[in-house]
C-alpha cells in the first residue's frame, strides 16, 4: 500500500468496518457487502458537486467541438496563433481546456483510497477483516483464478460479477457515443464546368464512329458526390477502453470488483441524470446526434 494513502486507508477501515458491525444483526454475512457498498455510495455523494462540474465542462466541450474544429483547420500552420484563438473562444463561453477532467483528478484520490481499502489483505499492519466476510460463500478477499477454479461456485460468483460490470460498461459506452456530437461529412466540391474552347480541324477523308454516350433516363436525379464523415482517430482502442474495468476486476479480490460495480454504477446514474436535467431545463445545451447505424 502507499504510504501517502495510509492515514486515509485506516480512516475509511474503522468506518467501514464500523458500519459493518452494525449491520450484521440484521443482513449476518451480507453486513459487509452491504458496508462496501453503502460506503462506495457515501462516498460518491460527497464528490458529487465534482462530478456535476466535470459533466458540465464535458457539456461545453461538446458545444464548443464545431468552433475547436474549425480553428484547428484555420491555424494548422500557426501553433501559437492557433492557442491565443482557443483561448480566447474557452473565456468567452466561460470554461477552460481542463474543465472536462479536471474535477475528475481531483476525484482520484478518494476513489483510490477506496479501492486500497477493499483488495488490501491487510490495514495498518492488521488483518483487513472485511475481506475474512463472504458473498454466497465465496470471501471476498478471494481472487477470480484462485481456489476451485471457475467452473465452481465460486467461479459462478466472479463470472457474475463480470457480467454485470461489463454490461454497466456496455451502457456506459452506448450512452457516451450517442450523446457525442459527430463531426459532420464535407460534401465534396462539385467539378467546375469549363467550356472548352471551338478548335477548327482539317477535314479528313476518313470518318470517325461516333462515340456512343450513355445518358440516364429523363426525370432521374443523380446524387451529388459526398465524402465520408471522417472516422475518429484510435475507434479501437475507444471502443474497448471501457471494458478496462472489467481487467481490472479480473485481478482484483471480490470486494475490489463490488467496489468497481458499485462506483460505474453510480457514474452511469448521475451521467442519466444529468442528460435528464438538461432535457427538462437546458436543452440548448444538449448535444445530441443519433447514428443511423446500431451502436
Amino acid at each position: 500500500m502507499l504510504s501517502i494513502f495510509g492515514v486515509p486507508v485506516d480512516a475509511a477501515y474503522s468506518l467501514v468496518s464500523g458500519f459493518t458491525g452494525i449491520l450484521t444483526p440484521v443482513l449476518g454475512g451480507l453486513a459487509a457487502v452491504a458496508a462496501i457498498i453503502a460506503f462506495t455510495m457515501a462516498v460518491r455523494v460527497l464528490l458529487m458537486p465534482l462530478s456535476l462540474r466535470a459533466l458540465r465542462g464535458q457539456a461545453a466541450q461538446a458545444r464548443l467541438a464545431p468552433q475547436l474544429q474549425a480553428l484547428r483547420q484555420r491555424y494548422a500552420r500557426q501553433p501559437e496563433k492557433l492557442q491565443k484563438e482557443m483561448f480566447a473562444l474557452y473565456k468567452q463561453a466561460g470554461t477552460s481546456m481542463f474543465a472536462g477532467f479536471g474535477p475528475l483528478l481531483l476525484q482520484w484520490p478518494f476513489l483510490s483510497v477506496l479501492y486500497l481499502l477493499f483488495r488490501s489483505p491487510q490495514v495498518g499492519g492488521k488483518t483487513n477483516t472485511l475481506l475474512t466476510r463472504d458473498l454466497f460463500g465465496v470471501p471476498l478477499g478471494t481472487h477470480w483464478l484462485s481456489g476451485p477454479g471457475i467452473l465452481s461456485a465460486q467461479g459462478a460468483v466472479f463470472l457474475g460479477v463480470f457480467a454485470l460490470l461489463a454490461g454497466l460498461c456496455w451502457l456506459s459506452a452506448r450512452l457516451v457515443r450517442r450523446w457525442t456530437p459527430i463531426p459532420a461529412a464535407t460534401p465534396a466540391p462539385a467539378p467546375a464546368l469549363v467550356k472548352a474552347p471551338s478548335v477548327k480541324r482539317a477535314p479528313t477523308r476518313t470518318k470517325a464512329a461516333p462515340a456512343t454516350v450513355k445518358t440516364a433516363p429523363a426525370g432521374t436525379k443523380t446524387a451529388p458526390a459526398q465524402a465520408q464523415p471522417p472516422r475518429a482517430p484510435g475507434g479501437a482502442l475507444i471502443k474497448v477502453l471501457p471494458y478496462l474495468t472489467v481487467v481490472i476486476a479480473a485481478f482484483a479480490p471480490l470486494a475490489a470488483g463490488l467496489y468497481l460495480i458499485t462506483s460505474t454504477a453510480w457514474s452511469l446514474a448521475e451521467r442519466a441524470l444529468w442528460r435528464s436535467r438538461l432535457s427538462r431545463g437546458h436543452g440548448q445545451e444538449i448535444i445530441e446526434v443519433k447514428a443511423d447505424s446500431p451502436h
